[in-house]
Parts: structure tokens; C-alpha cells; sequence
């Protein structure tokens, strides 16, 4: 499975977070500390231990 992220370097760190829950960035010093970080959050937001968990959804309208 692949998730898709947004991320960019600020100064000396990288930030980044995932299009499906934009409220929950993390940063690392390197992008692949970045990534470690991001699939970390990734497993901490989709645990179901953590309530009211914004996400973003696709909504066909016609």
C-alpha cells in the first residue's frame, strides 16, 4: 500500500505530513528521518487508540 505525503525543506529541517490527515506534520533533521517519522505517525493515526482524528475524504457531487 502507498500513501501520498506532502512534504519540503524549511532551513535545515524537512517537513511533512500525509494528504489523507493534513493536521498531523512531523519534521526530521534528513528526508529520510522524515519518512521514518512520517510512517510512524501514519501507524500512531490509523491505531485506532486516538479519538477525533481529522481526515480528508473525496466527495462526488453532481
Amino acid at each position: 500500500m502507498k500513501k501520498k505525503y506532502v512534504y519540503w525543506q524549511n532551513d535545515d529541517m524537512w517537513l511533512g505530513y500525509f494528504e489523507e490527515y493534513p493536521d498531523y506534520w512531523t519534521q526530521g533533521e534528513t528526508e529520510e528521518e522524515l519518512k521514518e517519522n512520517l510512517l510512524d505517525i501514519y501507524h500512531e493515526l490509523t491505531s485506532n487508540n486516538l479519538s477525533h482524528i481529522r481526515k480528508v475524504a473525496e466527495l462526488e457531487v453532481l
